[in-house]
């Protein structure tokens, strides 16, 4: 699920190749979903265990050590669009690696850390993107439990996406009549009916009990107009 909510998030180009440094739960994850989009992954691992689970699975699995800059050159890690570091633990391997990407000159990094200092670091020597995953799952895991949304994924520029059932402000109305926009500064995208196909919303679609919304937005207002689902 960690590696879905990245590439959800952070899409890349259909023809992008991309490199993944370590092969652990999320950098693993994040290799299978980008191989499952059409991309050449190649994962890198100094560890011989995750390097032959992946093998078979991804464009190329390779056992070395990702801190040596030399190495990364040999394997032509230069030539690859983007560098996923997805190393665990281990904050030294995480910022050497870093250091390393940096010098072959790859133009888009993107770093997993695990504290907000780790992540500062990564981007004070080369880092373009910190990703947060275990947060980014937390807070979604917890809008879902809270039954308010029924998907929610949140953007990096602090806008929202997410699939609510209609709140009580917009039953039995037309959104022309219930001004979504206008009262609660979100757009309702798209509307699905039990039974019935998706449809895109139209200021004169008519929202019915039950009907589950796909709204975006900003994120503090998505929320604010998910909460009203949740009303008695």
């Amino acid at each position: 699920m960690l590696g879905k909510l990245f590439t959800e998030q952070y899409a890349f180009s259909q023809s992008d190749s991309v490199v993944v440094i370590g092969l652990g739960r999320f950098g693993g994850a994040v290799a299978h979903s980008l191989i499952q989009l059409g991309h050449d992954v190649m994962g890198i691992d100094r560890e011989a265990d995750p390097v032959q689970s992946w093998a078979d699975r991804l464009t190329h699995a390779v056992q070395a050590d990702a801190a040596n800059v030399q190495v990364l050159r040999q394997l032509g890690v230069a030539d690859f669009a983007h560098a996923i570091v997805g190393i665990g633990t281990d904050l030294s391997s995480s910022l050497m690696t870093v250091m390393a990407l940096s010098e072959l000159g790859i133009q888009d990094i993107w770093v997993k850390a695990t504290t907000p200092e780790h992540g500062k670091i990564a981007e004070r020597i080369g880092a373009h993107h910190v990703v947060y995953p275990e947060a980014d799952m937390g807070e979604r895991v917890a809008h879902l439990i809270t039954g308010r949304m029924m998907d929610y994924i949140e953007f990096d520029d602090g806008f929202a996406i997410a699939k609510i059932r209609a709140p009580l402000p917009t039953l039995n109305k037309s959104l022309a009549q219930s001004l979504v926009r206008e009262r609660f500064g979100v757009t309702v995208v798209g509307v699905k009916r039990a039974h019935e196909d998706f449809q895109h919303a139209k200021p004169d679609t008519l929202i019915l009990p039950g009907d589950l919304l796909i709204v975006s937005g900003p994120t503090k207002k998505v929320e604010k107009f998910a909460a009203h689902s949740a009303e008695k």
